[in-house]
């Protein structure tokens, strides 16, 4: 019997712009992660993603291991060097994702620089119309990355999908099916938002996750806000802090989501450098815990019968 467990997996995301993703999978593969996200920075640096594609494929083997999204940040909507090479990297990756074994593609919406949100709604209806077309002729769906990479509704200069108002945006302006979000409740808590209730309201939408959470100090709120000197809130890796990952996953069950929950590590303020890893398969059992542990496979014991008499 499939393990109905792993209708959401468990896994890690991998950079691949430096060109060693398949040899990076093949050396944590057996640490116990479901899936991999192999992600690229700005640019895919000229690979050849299908050669990678398959590479990344055999460095899992006959693993029971998927590599459901691939994920390509920075910022398309705008015309420096870099911004075209993350433009042509989005192509490149919905050409490519079949050979990854990949059926979406993430990352950040772009946003044109220094200016209100809204302003860069024309740019993104151009740039997100055509790539929805062209993920939707190759069967990939295209999930944005809901963080705000310290921008906000007045500036920024990499991504306008962070803020349920500007979903709302987005999606009237391009109602694309395929077009969802990357979500994740670090950056909910982030804008001290409440992530549960928006999983409920935007569960149809969401389609790849990050595993990524948050510490909100709130005494640091209380004494100094939020614009003071003093952080007053971390990222950090599942189970350190502040979401109960039981009921997201539970929430996102509900909503019917099936997919991928792939740590987005390198951020934990504790965690980190040589503890990246152990807060990393630290997270990863957490998160399977919070899943419902070990799957019971009940079916042989009923033959057919009616489980619910067991």
């Amino acid at each position: 019997m499939t393990n109905p467990a792993k209708a959401i997996r468990i896994g890690t995301m991998v950079a691949a712009h430096g060109g060693q993703a398949a040899e990076r999978i093949g050396q944590i593969a057996d640490l116990g992660f479901e899936s991999f996200e192999p992600f690229f920075w700005q640019t895919t640096n000229g690979q050849n993603l299908a050669d990678l594609g398959k590479r990344c494929v055999e460095a899992i083997g006959d693993r029971d291991i998927t590599i459901s999204t691939l994920g390509m940040f920075g910022n398309p909507l705008e015309g420096d060097k870099l911004d075209l090479e993350t433009l042509q990297g989005w192509k490149d990756c919905i050409d490519n994702a079949h050979h990854f074994g990949a059926t979406c593609v993430a990352g950040f919406t772009g946003r044109v620089r220094n200016k209100p949100l809204t302003d860069s709604l024309p740019r993104y209806r151009e740039i997100w119309s055509e790539l929805a077309k062209r993920a939707a002729d190759k069967g990939v769906k295209i999930a944005f990355e809901n963080c705000a990479m310290d921008g906000n509704w007045q500036t920024g200069d990499w991504n306008i999908a962070h803020n349920p108002d500007a979903w709302e945006l987005m999606f009237n302006e391009t109602p694309d099916d395929n077009l969802g979000l990357e979500w994740e409740p670090c950056h909910q808590l982030v804008y001290l938002i409440d992530p549960l209730p928006q999983i409920r309201k935007w569960a149809s939408k969401i389609f790849h996750v990050h595993g990524k959470d948050a510490t909100v100090r709130w005494d640091v709120v209380r004494e100094h806000g939020i614009f003071g000197k003093h952080p007053f809130v971390f990222m950090r890796t599942p189970g350190f802090g502040d979401s109960n990952w039981t009921d997201i996953i539970s929430e996102l069950r509900l909503g019917g989501y099936s997919g991928a929950i792939d740590i987005e590590g390198w951020h934990d303020p504790v965690y980190r450098d040589a503890l990246e890893m152990t807060g990393q398969v630290r997270a990863l059992n957490y998160l399977k815990d919070c899943r419902g542990g070990d799957f019971v496979d009940i079916t042989a014991q009923y033959e057919g019968g009616d489980p619910s008499l067991l």
